[in-house]
């Protein structure tokens, strides 16, 4: 049998924040499309990849653009946001979360018709294109996911992604957002770079430009490539059609925050 794409566990953190509809006045008009359907559009777009527009009726989550404006709504009241600082809360109360380590990555999509935050790839011929860049923990738990254009360089992502590291709580005392190390490829060689995270209690671990091949970082920094590998198993993040930032955003943090839902359920 088939799983649910939104199951009671999932809908049970999501449902407290989402925000609440206005009820209909006096004069009657449509009831709103209930929000856990709506989801269920959002999710099920998400991992195929299919436009908005070719969503089935059958689902009954309502026509594509009541799904896209849902996502874009719930996008700018931080409801994916809150979402993920909630499940990464949920692992570090149960020892899921790794602090002792993390690494840095990006990787380019092609952006179909351009839009918000893209620009030439210069891994693509310079066509339209965007990046994702991601540090994860110690196991490979997306911490931060962010998106910039694809002309956009690694290491000026680096401390961006570092300052908006979520303030995990899930134990007593202060909540945790540092690592002990963070590791990355030669893209981050930057000695600035590395002077910050320092001053932040952060030990880089960046290997540099012009040395012999083989940092011999692989061996840690593995776990953020594989997580890129669940990221971009849900299909509408192989190639990016959206040509709104926030609507991509949204993808992106949602599909982070499935990755820590099924982490905390021992799924990954």
């Amino acid at each position: 049998m088939a799983k649910p794409l939104v199951s009671d566990e999932l809908w049970a953190r999501i449902e407290p924040l989402l925000p609440k509809h206005a009820s209909p006045d006096e004069k009657g008009g449509r009831p709103p499309v209930d929000d856990r359907a709506a989801l269920t559009g959002i999710v099920f777009v998400l991992k195929t990849g299919i436009p908005w527009e070719d969503l089935p009726q059958e689902m009954g989550c309502g026509c594509g653009m009541t799904c896209w404006r849902r996502l874009r709504d719930w996008q700018a009241a931080g409801v994916w946001d809150r979402l993920h600082e909630l499940l990464l809360a949920e692992l570090r109360a149960s020892d899921k979360i790794d602090w002792s380590r993390a690494a840095v990555d990006s990787s380019s999509v092609r952006a179909v018709g351009g839009g918000e935050k893209t620009g030439p790839n210069p891994t693509d011929r310079r066509k339209p294109g965007s990046k994702h860049h991601l540090i994860v923990d110690g196991r490979g738990v997306p911490l931060e996911v962010q998106l910039s254009a694809a002309n956009r360089p690694g290491i000026m992502q680096l401390l961006p992604l570092v300052a908006n590291l979520p303030a995990v709580r899930g134990k007593p005392g202060h909540p945790r957002s540092r690592p002990d190390k963070l590791y990355g490829d030669r893209a981050y060689d930057c000695e600035p770079a590395r002077s910050i995270l320092r001053w932040l209690g952060i030990q880089p671990f960046l290997a540099r430009r012009g040395t012999t091949h083989g940092s011999g970082l692989g061996k840690v920094r593995y776990v953020v490539e594989r997580t890129f590998s669940w990221l971009h198993q849900q299909r509408r993040l192989r190639v990016r059609y959206e040509r709104r930032k926030d609507i991509h955003q949204g993808f992106l943090t949602l599909a982070a925050s499935l990755i820590c839902f099924h982490t905390f359920l021992g799924f990954s």
